[in-house]
Parts: C-alpha cells; structure tokens; sequence
C-alpha cells in the first residue's frame, strides 16, 4: 500500500490535563521578547531593553543566533506587564487598534503594510519586533500613541515605555483594513484566500502533540520584518522560536491572491531529545458535519473549519480522510516516504449546508502544505478531540519525521503553504464530495442486528464521460467487522458516482475500525482513497430502531 501502514488509537488513558494543553493552551500560551543583546538569551530582562542602533541581519544569523541559543539553558519567558492589561475583557481588548497613521511601509512605495497587535488579554508576553531594510535590523520600540484605545479603559499614560507587542498582521494593496496574514499567541499564525475569511490556524512546530503529558508550545520571540521591495507582491518575515526543547530560525515569503502562498524555511536546533515532533503543524476545527452529527443539537447543520484531511504520498496515492469529532480522542499515523503534500481542506463550499450568516464556514480556507525536498520516512499524524463547542479547535495534523530527533542536531525543512479554497488534486480522478453515514439496514424490513451504513459521492475526473452502461466497482477493505448491501449507481445530479454500504461490527467491540474505498473500471483507478475511522458504539447503544409495524 502506498500508505504503508494506518493505525488508529483511542487514547483513553491520556491524561485530562494532556487533552486540555493540546486543544487549549496553544492558543492561551503567548509570543515572548527575545533580548537583543550578542548572545540573545531571551528573558524577563529583554522588556526592558534600550533601542537598539541598527545591526546586520540575515537569514544566516538568525540561524547562528538560534543555533548558540540551543546550546544554552532554556530561560522561561515571562514579563510583568500591568493588571489594566491583563486583565482586560474580550470586548475591552477588541476595541484597541492599531493607528493605521504609523503602519509600517505607510509612506513607502510598499504594496504591504503591516500592523502590531497589543498586548492583554491571553497575550500578556511580549514579542520583540525589528524592522529590516537592506541587511540592517532596527528595533520597533513601543510608544502609546501607536495605538487607539477605545472602550478599552486602559489609560495610555499608566502604560510602561518598554510594554513590548504581541503580535502582527499585514495589509495588502489597495485593501488597508482587511488582514490578510496574522501572528498571534505561541507560533499561531493564519492566512486568507481571495474569500477574506480567517479560519484554520498554522504554526511553526509541534512538540509532543498527544501523548499522555502536556503537550509543548515552542514560541516565537522576536519577528524581523523586512521592508518590501516597491511594486513586489511578496513580503518576508523572520522569526526566532524557542522552547525548553528546540530553538529554530524561520524564513516566511509571503505572496497574497486568490491562493495565498507562503514559502517557509525552517532551521530547527533541539536542546534535548523529542518524542514526537511535528512539522507544518495545523490546527482546525470540527463540531458537526454529514458524517457526524453527534454534536448535531444546534440549528445548523454543520459547523467546522475544515472537513477532511486531504494527503498525496510520495508513492503518488490520492488520499482523503473525512474528518470526525469522536467520543474520546484519536490518533491516526499514517505512514509515508518522502510525502508530496498534505492538508486539512474545507472542501464542502455551499452556503445551504452550513446556513451561517455570521462567521461563514463556507468561505472558510484550506491549507495545504508542499514539501520542498525530500522529507524522508515518516508519517502524517492526525489528532482529533472532542468537543461540545465550535470556539474549541479539536483537529491537529502534522508531518512527523521517524529519524529520532536528538540535541546537537540541525533540522532543515523547507515547504510552501497554499491557503484557498482552490481543489487540490489530479483532474484525471474523481474526488470524494461527500459522506454520509446513519443506521444501516433494509428500507421496509425489520432490522435483526446494527449496522452502519455509509455512504460516499464520487464526482471528477474520468466520471463525468463514464456511460451507464460502463463497469465501475468498489473496492472497499475494512480492519474489521463485516461488509454488506454494498451498491454502486450513477449520481446523474452530480455528474459522478454514488457508493453505499453497511458495515456490522463485530461482537461487542468498541476498537476504532479503518475503511478503504475507491472507485475502479477493470484495472483501471478512477478515484482517490477514501479513507475512515468508525468507531462502533457501546453494544448497550446499538439501537435498532425497529417500527412497531414491520415484521
């Protein structure tokens, strides 16, 4: 199998404090000010660095720079900021802005401008920011009259000198009030498309994501944003991570339109071995969907930021693995060699199936990530949590490398990322549109035991041109349990092809089972894989929903 080897884990055993870190804390955890002195050791003592004159800086330092770092102690990062701002509430802290009057670039011939996010609320650590402009590194120091305050009751005046920023976003020609990237909390970056709508998360490493202790938030400290060149569509930033386990060196190019696109370079310096490290982590989120309606209490029928975790392995297989919002976490790896791309997707874009007026899941953007290279042996990893709340992000996935990362190494990764609503995928097979799943059995007839019934819409490529008449079968494999009523019909509506089955599960186990599916005409593949993780209910839940007339 191209995917040569797919598990799924309940992590029953996982600690509730684990859970908490890994779908909470990330998002709470925060940037913190790396110092600027020559050894850049970050610490509570970098809040209150001088302006510093401008000095050379290049990608090559920033990796040097990280490089001695991982050699030294780690150095907790906290700074004592004032009460006012920590303690500010949600809407307090929404109403402070940015005075657009001081944007970087404002008065330049820069397609870009960029903004600093203030500190309070979760963001109580401060980041450093310098502002580069042909190879010389200047320090933005904060000032009060960089902001607007609003309802925010927070006096500027009681505000320190040296109070620092939390983070950034840019603006891009001719929209100045609309972002189209931010940094904010950890390594938390997102992005958007030609929608103009924020959804899924990005970050810049995952260290020890669900395993049975608390998961690590590597941060980033300092941001060097580089002065763009007049009439260039592309803007790069730099940026210094550092955690007690690994230091890296971050390279961002960062070109909007309809596909935003980022190009990352990545040096990574580990300060102690790491269990499991991710790279090109994403973090979504998945409530309620035609697949999984155990949630399904609020009006709308479904609610998510993406809907399927999307994969192209380096043997060339087209994988797509429906996302589900289960009853206790799961975790799946699935294995590759030198991996072509992978992605969480939002690829269901109909208003009529979300009926969200206010956040719009239907606009919301995939993101899909291209390695540069050869990444080697490893696997994509997918993390899914519960969860009763669309405000709680319950999906990560990541690439994590085989190789066992150890200190005294340099990690070198290079890959783009592609936000968007964009089809990723070979026009020459047909994709999954949708899955369905619910009580499986015969219409009419009385149910003498469980099943799940699923149901898969194929539609693309080679379908559309397919006659009636044609011979397309399924091939469908389970880990377990029993296959039956298994049907394959046209779907005229959809251009495409319709898979429906039942899979009975055995005894009275809970164990999660794996299914795959795609389409076929003699030897011929005419879809992607479908891939998927049903984990069958408690045997005392396995309802018959028998009608009292059928017999």
């Amino acid at each position: 199998m191209p995917v040569r080897h797919i598990r799924g884990i309940s992590l029953r055993q996982l600690t509730a404090c684990a859970v908490f870190a890994l779908a909470i804390a990330g998002m709470m955890m925060l940037p913190t000010l790396s110092s600027d002195h020559e050894t850049w050791l970050p610490g509570p003592q970098a809040a209150h660095a001088a302006t510093a004159p401008q000095e050379p800086f290049d990608y090559a330092i920033l990796k040097g720079k990280a490089r001695t770092l991982a050699q030294q102690p780690y150095i907790d990062h906290k700074a004592d900021i004032p009460k006012a701002v920590k303690d500010m509430t949600w809407d307090q802290y929404q109403s402070i802005h940015f005075n657009n009057d001081h944007a970087l670039w404002r008065k330049k011939d820069s397609r870009f401008r960029g903004t600093l996010f203030h500190l309070g609320l979760y963001f109580t650590q401060p980041v450093a920011f310098y502002e580069l402009n042909n190879g010389l590194a200047k320090r933005i120091d904060y000032d009060p009259g960089l902001f607007k305050y609003g309802k925010s009751h927070i006096d500027p005046e009681k505000l320190p000198a040296d109070l620092g920023f939390a983070g950034f976003r840019l603006q891009f020609k001719p929209d100045w009030v609309r972002d189209v990237v931010a940094f904010l909390g950890a390594s938390y970056f997102r992005a958007v498309g030609k929608e103009m709508q924020y959804g899924l998360s990005a970050r810049g490493l995952a260290v020890d994501t669900a395993l049975p202790r608390p998961e690590e938030f590597p941060m980033f400290t300092a941001f060097w944003m580089e002065q763009p060149k007049p009439g260039s569509n592309t803007a790069t930033v730099y940026a210094l991570l550092d955690s007690p386990s690994i230091t890296g060196a971050y390279r961002f190019d960062i070109t909007p339109g309809d596909t935003l696109t980022m190009r990352v370079d990545a040096a990574l310096y580990p300060r102690k071995a790491i269990e499991r490290l991710g790279i090109a982590p994403l973090t979504s989120m998945f409530m309620v969907g035609e697949n999984d309606r155990r949630m399904g209490y609020d009006w709308r029928p479904e609610i998510h930021d993406s809907d399927g975790l999307a994969m192209h392995t380096g043997s060339g297989e087209w994988i797509w693995r429906p996302l589900n919002n289960p009853r206790t976490l799961r975790f799946n790896a699935y294995t590759d060699e030198n991996p072509k791309a992978f992605g969480l997707l939002q690829r269901d874009q109909n208003f009529d199936h979300y009926q969200d007026d206010g956040v719009y899941y239907d606009k919301r953007p995939g993101l899909w990530v291209m390695p540069r290279g050869n990444w080697g042996k490893g696997s994509v990893q997918l993390v899914e949590i519960p969860t009763l709340d669309e405000t709680f992000d319950n999906i990560v996935a990541f690439w994590s490398p085989d190789k066992p990362i150890e200190p005294g190494q340099e990690l070198l990764y290079s890959y783009d990322l592609f936000w968007g609503t964009a089809a990723h995928g070979p026009k020459q097979l047909a994709h999954v549109a949708d899955t369905f799943t619910g009580l499986g059995g015969a219409v009419g007839k009385r149910r003498a035991h469980f099943s799940k019934r699923f149901v898969v819409d194929f539609t693309g490529g080679k379908l559309s041109r397919i006659g009636d008449d044609a011979r397309v079968s399924a091939s469908i494999i389970t880990t377990a349990g029993t296959i039956e009523m298994t049907r394959i019909e046209p779907l005229h509506s959809r251009k495409g092809y319709r898979v429906r089955f039942d899979l009975v599960p055995p005894d009275t186990s809970e164990n999660p089972i794996n299914l795959r599916l795609f389409l076929k005409s003699g030897k011929q593949t005419l879809s992607e894989t479908w891939v998927y993780q049903w984990t069958p209910p408690p045997a005392d839940q396995r309802q018959l929903h028998n009608a009292g007339h059928l017999h």
